[in-house]
């Protein structure tokens, strides 16, 4: 199991739209407006850092009024 959390940048009043239509997808734990550099971050899991990927290209990025993604896996060090 891969866990990540997914920051977020939208177009100027799209974070809460974004936030709300992420928090229905497959493998996200929690989509939360915040303030900041960022306007959304999520919180997602998969069972692969490959299908992890396919979520955030394949759907997350597809979502209209996002402008930009990072994602950072978490790890236990």
């Amino acid at each position: 199991m891969v866990q990540a959390y997914i920051l977020i940048q939208t177009d100027a009043g799209r974070a809460t739209s974004v936030a709300e239509t992420i928090s229905v997808f497959d493998g996200v734990i929690q989509a939360e407006d915040v303030t900041g550099p960022y306007d959304v971050i999520v919180r997602a899991r998969a069972d692969t850092v490959d299908e992890l990927g396919r979520m955030v290209v394949a759907k997350i990025q597809r979502v209209e009024g996002i402008t930009r993604t990072l994602t950072c896996p978490v790890v236990h060090l």
